[in-house]
């Protein structure tokens, strides 16, 4: 019988470690990548109206998969003020303007509006994603773009491609302004 000893075991120990954060890194990695087109968005927004991404062709886009219940988000959302401030009404070069699209992936619609008031999230394009099973990232939206943790963002060009993937806020500002007329 083969000696066991602390050394292979540690071994063993430390390829299984290196194969879990390589597998979560696949797993949690979105589906799309640079140059795609995006997934057709239709839903309500959290004022009752209809909503169809198409409508916001022409304009640069910023979605944002986030949570109230989560923490990372909630910290972004400051930067994500700013960012709606400085460009929301701004003139680009090439597009009619840029837009962010909030899809709450939430099971509670009033601490999801509690979030948006209280962060002061003030554009109007405010989506609550509900789960449909009691997998948490099973809801239409997020399962299409193949979301398993937030935040995820995907920033759009005019035309509706996917030009980044989980951007930081400083990365969509600065490709912002090098298309702004300001």
């Amino acid at each position: 019988m083969p000696k066991i000893t602390f050394g292979k075991v540690l071994n063993i120990l430390i390829i299984g470690v290196v194969l879990l954060i390589i597998g979560r890194y696949f797993y949690m990695k979105p589906r799309f990548i640079n140059g795609e087109q995006v997934p057709v968005i239709q839903a309500q927004l959290k004022n009752g109206q209809a909503f169809d991404l198409s409508d916001l062709r022409g304009q640069y886009v910023l979605l944002d998969f986030w949570g109230s219940w989560c923490a990372p988000c909630r910290k972004e959302n400051p930067e994500l003020v700013e960012l709606n401030k400085a460009f929301g009404t701004a003139a680009f070069k090439n597009a009619k303007g840029f837009s962010i699209v909030s899809i709450g992936v939430e099971d509670n619609a009033a601490r999801w509006e509690r979030a948006i008031e209280q962060d002061g999230l003030d554009w109007p394009y405010h989506i609550m994603d509900t789960a449909t099973s009691l997998r948490f990232f099973d809801g239409k939206i997020a399962n299409d773009f193949g979301v398993k943790q937030v935040p995820t963002k995907y920033l759009l060009n005019p035309q509706g491609q996917i030009i980044a993937v989980n951007p930081s806020v400083s990365e969509v500002r600065e490709r912002l302004s090098a298309q702004s007329n300001n």
